[in-house]
């Protein structure tokens, strides 16, 4: 029963040997290729993923002047993710040797919060969407202690999915997996869709576009390609997990959905550090540093 087994549970001793990656599942030995993606993905977040996060959380943390009202979620976002890094030589170390069964839980409660740390993405495009789309209504709810509630509403899923997912297994959450993933990939691609439609629009009947706005446009677009990039492929096939059979979905989709979106943990540092000014510079300061 698929129900019952868990991606990193019901591990075998083999007598102090090294492992293959996909011990877990014998039949995955005839395709061991999705195996190898999925942790040369966790090796590219250990190498680029934990120092790009671990500057996100400085540079947000050392700001003074010209913070972001996002920055606040910029920054949940890359302590989720830094954490997220952080554990994969000691999965490395438990999957090939130690087979320990309470890493096994740390392991699971790892991927429960990057599970639902598409969240903060959701609230940085509702930000900008906000910023763009309702500019009145945004320039009255700058407050930090707002985001703040946010954040804090937000832990407060995000602790209680990841510790029932690392002790039942993961199998016990997919379907609310499956929920958010489908509700945060909708909100982003809305949010970012109506921004680069607005910022269009604005220039009607102008020869060219503000360079601020330019600037803007095409960081947006960025944030739209790698939303469907990192979140489209969970979407497009964890849905229908009931009807392929055991040996496709263990050994072919699930591993390789998760690996590309786990490349977020590298992407989304990225993004921010070499983010230009555009969007800010157009409307998500705060109002105190707003001409």
């Amino acid at each position: 029963n698929m129900l019952n087994i868990s991606l990193y549970d019901n591990s075998t001793s083999t007598g102090g040997r090294v492992r293959p990656l996909w011990y877990n599942y014998p039949e995955c030995v005839v395709s061991p290729q999705p195996f190898a993606f999925y942790f040369a993905c966790k090796l590219i977040n250990l190498v680029v993923g934990t120092p790009g996060n671990i500057f996100v959380i400085w540079q947000i943390a050392s700001k003074k002047k010209n913070t972001s009202t996002s920055d606040i979620f910029f920054f949940n976002l890359a302590v989720l993710d830094a954490y997220f890094c952080l554990m994969t030589p000691i999965e490395l170390a438990n999957r090939l040797d130690m087979d320990n069964k309470k890493i096994w839980i740390f392991q699971r409660f790892a991927y429960g919060v990057k599970d639902l740390a598409p969240l903060f993405l959701v609230c940085i495009c509702m930000d900008r969407y906000m910023a763009v789309v309702h500019p009145v209504f945004f320039s009255s709810y700058q407050e930090t202690i707002t985001r703040v509630c946010v954040c804090i509403l937000i832990w407060s899923l995000i602790m209680p999915y990841s510790i029932y997912k690392g002790i039942n297994g993961i199998m016990s959450v997919t379907g609310i997996f499956g929920g958010v993933i489908l509700f945060a990939f909708a909100v982003m691609v809305f949010c970012n869709i109506s921004v680069i439609w607005v910022l269009r629009h604005s220039v009607a009947g102008k020869e060219k576009m503000h360079p601020v706005k330019k600037r803007a446009f095409k960081m947006v677009l960025k944030n739209l390609g790698i939303i469907a990039f990192n979140y489209l492929p969970p979407v497009a096939f964890m849905p229908f997990v009931s009807y392929y059979t055991y040996f496709e979905y263990r050994c072919l989709i699930s591993i390789s959905v998760f690996a590309i979106m786990d490349l977020s943990c590298s992407i989304e540092p990225l993004l921010y550090i070499s983010k230009s000014e555009g969007l800010n510079s157009i409307c998500c300061k705060k109002a105190s540093e707003t001409p």
